[in-house]
């Protein structure tokens, strides 16, 4: 699962820098560092709740 996560989360920084999603926060190029976070957050949260 935090493969898959991960793997996500990457792809969507990728698509980030090369072209901004346009999402609330996220409509240059540079935000592509808030997408990181998130992706540590929900990486985190997933460890701490695997059994």
């Amino acid at each position: 699962m935090t493969k898959v996560i991960a793997a996500f989360l990457i792809l969507a920084m990728v698509v980030q820098l090369i072209k901004p999603l346009g999402l609330p926060g996220l409509r240059r190029r540079g935000d592509f560092w808030k997408l990181a976070v998130v992706a540590f957050v929900i990486w985190s949260a997933a460890l701490l709740i695997r059994p």
